[in-house]
């Protein structure tokens, strides 16, 4: 199972690099604030079991 994801921060465009937890449910959302700027994104992880594929992508803190 992949062990870290590359998101794309929704303020500044900038890829960063986090960690994943599979053990954490197939439907994750966490904040993590980017490596760059920052600012802190929504993440949301989505584990596809059939396939081994994570989806991951980040949206603005409201």
């Amino acid at each position: 199972m992949q062990e870290n994801a590359v998101y794309t921060c929704a303020y500044c465009g900038e890829e960063n690099e986090t960690f994943l937890d599979p053990g954490g449910g197939q439907n994750q959302e966490y904040v993590e604030d980017c490596q760059v700027c920052c600012r802190p994104n929504i993440l949301r992880v989505e584990y596809d079991d059939d396939y081994g594929e994570v989806v991951i992508w980040a949206v603005a803190e409201d």
